[in-house]
């Protein structure tokens, strides 16, 4: 029993100087970076790293993604319909999420599933519904919901974002609050 306690004050002890030393190693590398943008940039041009090795994407900032999902959740309350809206990024993550008053509680997830699905492939979910009969298996993938509902936001093309909506009684009208919400940053 002796042996467990020493042994777990020992890791303890190990582990607390991990902390501290993660933590001294973040203040400098923050107060490094406060302290003038210089060093960021001295590390993006890293040996190592040609002209071509890195790449430049764009993305939909928060202030957009707010005001698509309240456009996507106002259309739905001038249609009498309770939802929910979830604006994901580029990259699948979640940016903002809106539950509707009176909106079912599994609403919530599938509105972040579409919007998901459909900036994964840059079509509304309506499209991609329709492919299933020829590419089932695009049902594996993990966090994707195939139901109408979803909308790409797209910049040169290219998706920069999507809106997802979920709750009322069909995916055509889910879909059309969600391009109503492509609408106000498009308008």
């Amino acid at each position: 029993m002796k042996h467990i306690k020493n042994t777990q004050r020992v890791r303890l002890v190990a582990g607390g100087a991990l902390l501290a030393a993660a933590a001294v190693g973040t203040v400098g590398v923050v107060s490094a970076g406060a302290s003038s943008p210089a060093p960021a940039v001295r590390a993006a041009a890293a040996p190592g790293l040609h002209k071509g090795d890195t790449v430049e994407s764009t993305h939909l900032d928060t202030a957009a993604a707010v005001k698509a999902a309240q456009a996507a959740l106002h259309a739905a309350e001038k249609g009498n319909q309770h939802v929910s809206v979830a604006v994901v990024d580029r990259d699948g993550n979640t940016l903002v999420t809106l539950r509707g008053d009176g909106a079912g509680p599994q609403s919530y997830a599938s509105a972040e599933k579409k919007a998901y699905t459909a900036v994964s492939w840059n079509a509304p979910t309506s499209e991609l519904v329709e492919r299933l009969d020829q590419t089932p298996n695009l049902r594996d993938v993990p966090g994707t919901l195939f139901l109408a509902g979803g909308a790409p936001l797209t910049a040169k093309g290219a998706p920069v974002a999507a809106i997802g909506v979920a709750g009322a009684p069909s995916g055509d009208l889910d879909e059309t609050f969600a391009k109503a919400g492509v609408a106000a940053l498009n308008g």
